[in-house]
């Protein structure tokens, strides 16, 4: 078998694919692209905004303690559900770290992992990310359910779902932030 010039690219292409779909350097390359094509959040429709019917939510973070959203009923939530093996959870992680460090102390944040304490404290402290994540203790409430990760919320302080997204986003755009700073002033 000879190798001419078109034999060779075919091979450096189906290589390269092959990296791309099977190699740590491929979930780097499939986090950078969403990064990239990550756009802001859009907010749902008044008419189509729904209330949760239940705050009765217990979950866990990563040093045991336990959290209720019950108890922040009438607070603006942000509820991400996300995985540190899903390549746009990781993508914007960044830009929900950023919003975090700015709106701390006005939101909640509550960045359910859909993974392993261990390997999500490890990713945390890799990545310098100091937000809280939490593990499900029970069913979310059902308006909250999503097969698709990573998925995000925002629900503003009557309890409505004003943004529902799924895929990666930029949750550090002007967008975002003018959206919660309505609703914190609501």
């Amino acid at each position: 078998m000879t190798f001419n010039r078109k034999k060779i690219l075919n091979l450096i292409f189906y290589m390269l694919i092959a990296a791309v779909l099977f190699t740590p350097l491929g979930f780097k390359v499939k986090v950078y692209v969403n990064r990239i094509f990550s756009g802001s959040a859009s907010s749902v429709t008044i008419e189509k905004q729904i209330a949760l019917q239940s705050y009765n939510w217990n979950l866990v973070d990563g040093s045991g303690s336990n959290f209720n959203l019950k108890e922040y009923k009438g607070k603006v939530i942000l509820v991400n559900f996300w995985a540190t093996w899903c390549p746009p959870c990781v993508a914007e992680m960044p830009s929900l770290q950023k919003l975090y460090a700015d709106y701390k102390d006005k939101v909640v944040f509550v960045l359910v992992a859909e993974d392993k304490i261990a390997k999500v404290n490890t990713y945390l402290k890799e990545n310098e990310f100091n937000f809280k994540v939490y593990y499900s203790k029970s069913n979310a409430p059902k308006e909250l359910v999503s097969k698709v990760i990573p998925t995000t919320y925002i629900l503003n302080k009557e309890g409505k779902i004003v943004v529902n997204e799924t895929g990666s986003k930029d949750w550090n755009s002007a967008k975002t932030r003018d959206l919660i700073e309505n609703l914190l002033k609501e």
